[in-house]
Parts: structure tokens; C-alpha cells; sequence
């Protein structure tokens, strides 16, 4: 199978009705005219696999020992991109404190190379907080996988960073919102739904 462009991957999250416009207010607090409704895709097993086998395939060089994804999306990435790479997965989930950990008997080890996989990046919050997990357990981050980096590469991880599709999407702080998009209705997307 010939390597996804850009495109390619674009064209999944169109066709699946993943790319959304609108005013949204994202898991960040940040506000934007763009947003990409993973589940859309996420919930269609032959995109996850297309997706996640290309993902493998650029991060095959960083010869993980571990694939981490944080909850909930990065578990179905974490488990399909390591399937692929031929290593375990392990799933950062929140403690009572916020803090992300591994559960259910899962562990990352001193000196283990660690793959930190994600879905849609805006600021990295949850990638950060993988890579905290890694850096706790005197593991090794060894890179991060993203399947779309809205941020247009401006957020930066100490590891290399492969991200299928890179879109530079616009968002804005709270107290900063457009008059043209503040005349629009707010979405809060995800499990919160529509704003009342």
C-alpha cells in the first residue's frame, strides 16, 4: 500500500463528516471556526487501521518498546499503531489527582523507549502529560505520533514528531474571539454537546 499524503488523510476526515465549521469551543478553552470530530473517523475501524498503519510506518524508526495514548481516543491509536509496530500498549488514563497514569497492571520501565501517540493536537495538553508519565518512570520518549496537528507545527515535543496531516486552524483565546465568530452559535463539541 503506497504512504498516505496529506490529502489522503484529509479526504478520510471529510468523508467521514469529521471536519466541522461552525463556533466551537475546544477541550483547551480555545475558540475556533474549524473542528475535527475524531469520533466521525475513529469509530470506523478500516479508517482506524489505515490511519494508524501509516502512523506506524513513520515512526518505525524510533523502535519503540511501549505505545502510550492518553483516554479515551489514544487508546484505540496506542493499541492500533503498537499492533502494527509489533510492541504492547499502554493507556494513560487521569487519577483522582488529574494527573495521568497507567493503570491495570501496565507499566513503563527505566530506560524503556516509549511512543506517544494522539489524535488532533491543538496545544499538546495531553501529550504532555504522556510525556510526563514517560519522564516519571525514567523511561525514554523515543517520539510522538499525531494523526492531525491543527497547530500547523508550532507546538514542539523533545522527541521527533510525525503527524499525518499538519493544518494551520485558527483559535482564539477566550477573551479574544472575533466579532464574526462570536455572531455564530456555540458548539461544545465531544460528550458536552451543544452550549444552551
Amino acid at each position: 500500500m503506497d504512504a498516505l499524503t496529506d490529502a489522503d488523510v484529509l479526504r478520510i476526515f471529510e468523508g467521514s463528516g469529521a471536519l466541522l465549521s461552525g463556533h466551537f469551543v475546544l477541550t483547551s478553552g480555545y475558540h475556533s471556526a474549524r473542528y475535527f470530530e475524531k469520533f466521525n473517523v475513529l469509530s470506523q475501524p478500516g479508517h482506524v487501521e489505515t490511519l494508524c498503519r501509516e502512523l506506524a510506518a513513520r515512526l518505525e524508526h524510533t523502535r519503540p518498546d511501549l505505545v502510550v495514548g492518553p483516554t479515551t481516543l489514544g487508546v484505540l491509536l496506542a493499541y492500533e499503531v503498537a499492533k502494527h509496530l509489533g510492541t504492547p500498549a499502554a493507556y494513560a488514563e487521569r487519577d483522582a489527582s488529574g494527573t495521568r497514569v497507567l493503570k491495570r497492571g501496565a507499566r513503563a520501565e527505566t530506560g524503556q523507549r516509549v511512543l506517544v501517540v494522539d489524535d488532533i493536537l491543538t496545544t499538546g495538553g495531553s501529550v504532555r502529560e504522556c510525556i510526563d508519565l514517560v519522564d516519571a518512570a525514567g523511561a525514554t520518549l523515543c517520539g510522538v505520533g499525531l494523526l492531525v496537528d491543527r497547530a500547523g507545527g508550532e507546538v514542539t515535543f523533545p522527541a521527533p514528531t510525525v503527524a499525518l496531516l499538519t493544518l494551520n486552524v485558527e483559535k482564539f483565546a477566550p477573551d479574544a474571539v472575533p466579532d464574526w465568530l462570536a455572531a455564530v452559535p456555540i458548539s461544545r463539541p465531544g460528550s458536552t454537546g451543544k452550549a444552551p
